[in-house]
């Protein structure tokens, strides 16, 4: 075990974990997140993703270890209940959920991608979120929200 210092949504936290734990599990169970989410285990899905360092990371195979003192971003992070994130609300105005299961991951993947690469294309952005698997297909629903959010802040 080591203390490891971890910035999450903005707050510090100093925990007491091994250094090799998933950082999916520190979020979950020493941190109450329930953004980020367990699907495969194997950082192919995206449930997990959080934002460190302004990239979307598969949080499910991420060593705690290598991202102390790093900015995490979860969905909890980005906005509340009261004020969403205005990618988040452009999620609820084009009601582009179903299921929900993969929302963190889609939504934390378009964010860091769109952080990165503000006037990417429909192609690029479609090729951005591949990574994400969503087993309800309302991806239609969820790029036109992704495209909202990105014209607003152009």
């Amino acid at each position: 075990m080591s203390e490891i210092a971890l910035n999450v949504n903005g707050s510090s936290h100093r925990l007491d974990v091994d250094p090799t734990t998933p950082l999916l599990y520190v979020l979950s169970d020493d941190l109450g997140l329930r953004g980020p989410k367990l699907g495969c285990g194997l950082g192919q899905c995206g449930a997990c993703t959080v934002i460190v360092r302004g990239r979307a990371v598969r949080s499910c195979v991420t060593p705690v270890g290598t991202v102390a003192g790093a900015e995490i971003t979860t969905l909890e992070g980005l906005g509340t209940a009261e004020k969403p994130h205005p990618l988040q609300q452009a999620f609820i105005d084009e009601q582009a959920a179903q299921c929900g299961f993969c929302l963190n991951g889609v939504i934390l993947t378009a964010k860091a991608f769109l952080d990165q690469k503000p006037k990417a294309t429909d192609a690029e952005l479609q090729q951005g979120l591949g990574s994400v698997l969503c087993r309800c297909f309302t991806h239609v629903r969820m790029l036109r929200a992704i495209k909202k959010y990105q014209e607003k802040r152009a």
